[in-house]
Order: C-alpha cells, then sequence, then structure tokens
C-alpha cells in the first residue's frame, strides 16, 4: 500500500534529522531534502516540532521493531535473546548511514523532560527497558528490573562508543560484560 504524503513527508524528515540533527535541520533544509513544500507541511504538522515527534514516534516502531525481531532471530531462549541485542547492534554500527541513538540526539537537543520530543526519546528507552525486563524474568533473573536497567547501560553505552569514538567493537565489548551479568543474575 502506498505511503500517504503525511506518512511519505514523516519518513523522509525522520532520515534528514538522523543525518543532520534536529536544531541543525531548518524548515528550509526540510523542504530540500524532502521535496515537500513547506505549505504541505505546515498543512499537516503545527510546528517543526510536531514533526520532529512524529519523526521519534516512526522510529520507535522501526527500531523496536527491527531490534525485537533479530533478537529473536538471532537467540531461541531469553538469555540468548538478551545477549542478541549487542550481535543485532554490531550489524548496525557498521552501517555506512549510522549516526548513533536518535533518542539520545533528541533528549540532549530537548533537555526539559516535560518537552515532547524529550518525552518521546524517554518513552522509547521506557519500551526498550520493559523488554528486557520481561526477558530477565523468563530467563529467571533474581532481579530482572535491575538485570534489564544494567544491560540498557551497556547498550547505550556501546552505541555512544561506537558513534562518538568510532569503536565499532564496543558492541562486542559490551556482550561479553552482558553475559557476565546474565551469569550472576542468573545463579541461583
Amino acid at each position: 500500500m502506498r505511503p500517504t504524503k503525511r506518512e511519505e513527508l514523516v519518513g523522509k524528515a525522520l532520515r534528514t534529522f538522523y543525518a543532520h540533527g534536529f536544531h541543525a535541520t531548518g524548515m528550509d533544509r526540510l523542504v530540500e531534502e524532502t521535496g515537500i513544500s513547506k505549505t504541505s507541511m505546515y498543512k499537516h504538522f503545527r510546528s517543526k516540532e510536531e514533526l520532529i515527534v512524529a519523526a521519534l514516534k516512526l522510529r520507535d516502531t522501526q527500531f523496536r521493531d527491527w531490534l525485537f525481531h533479530r533478537m529473536a532471530a538471532l537467540g531461541k531462549t531469553p538469555r540468548e535473546q538478551l545477549l542478541a541485542a549487542f550481535d543485532a547492534l554490531t550489524e548496525w554500527v557498521v552501517e555506512p548511514d549510522f549516526r548513533g541513538c536518535m533518542f539520545v540526539k533528541a533528549a540532549s537537543e530537548y533537555q526539559e523532560v516535560d518537552n515532547p520530543i524529550h518525552a518521546q526519546a524517554a518513552r522509547h528507552k521506557a519500551l526498550l527497558l520493559e523488554h528486557f525486563r520481561d526477558l530477565a524474568a523468563l530467563a529467571g533473573a533474581n532481579d530482572p528490573a535491575l538485570l534489564a536497567r544494567q544491560l540498557l547501560i551497556l547498550k547505550e553505552g556501546a552505541i555512544v562508543a561506537a558513534q562518538v569514538e568510532g569503536c565499532r567493537e564496543a558492541t562486542v565489548q559490551a556482550k561479553a560484560a552482558a553475559a557476565t551479568l546474565l551469569d550472576n543474575a542468573l545463579a541461583h
């Protein structure tokens, strides 16, 4: 099914924001990169911030669908799926258009916690944490919430190291640390 004009705009804006940042991407650049006039943009979104929230919602769906699918495909057990998150990240960080975590960028550019953009970034992280916690519980962790938080911290750190330092091995190193955390959390 062909995407609507609004969906097409959000998808193109998502790619533009990811490549150039939020504050650095003005309406003129959006017009240039998306091929959609300012009039059309404002017909669908009252402000650039509304468009950013829509782009983040799309990215959230795309990223979680991709990550959770890869985790399930690469791991048979909940423990294996938690470790597979780092294998999936390894695939992602070597892609030529990898620019780090869009949600961390959004939260850093819009730092007020009540800002809708910051709130959307926080929601994404909360949904990841919930999935990791559910898997940790299924794996038999003695404190699934703590294990999930620790694994998410490793995940975030690996993405930052890959993006900021260019350390593509960070995801592999984070996986090794995650295996140790899992061994400790699953020992009864």
